[in-house]
């Protein structure tokens, strides 16, 4: 599994519960290639927008998964610059201390 998921190794757990892919996409009505795409974290082949957190919610829930987990993933695998953590106002990323002022 890529990186983009975390290792969840989504597709383990579903099979582990007795669940099919098929009776995902019957019952959510998402492809299987979509659903095959989310297992794999290969999200550039789902159809994009609003869509890929639709899909990743209703994949997380037919499997009895924490969507936030997976949702988090998602993020991170789409947008990396937003998932570095960002210091808190008036911090900075100097180990706590400030950098010193030029005088001018």
């Amino acid at each position: 599994m890529s990186e983009n998921t975390s290792g969840l190794e989504l597709a383990t757990i579903r099979r582990n519960r007795g669940i099919s892919l098929e009776s995902i996409s019957e019952s959510t009505k998402i492809s299987l290639r979509s659903l095959d795409a989310i297992e794999k974290g290969d999200y550039r082949k789902l159809p994009g927008g609003i869509y890929n957190t639709s899909y990743i919610r209703q994949y997380a829930r037919a499997i009895d998964y924490d969507e936030s987990l997976l949702l988090e993933a998602y993020h991170r695998q789409i947008n990396p610059a937003a998932a570095q953590p960002k210091p808190a106002p008036g911090k900075s990323n100097f180990g706590g201390f400030r950098p010193a002022s030029i005088a001018g």
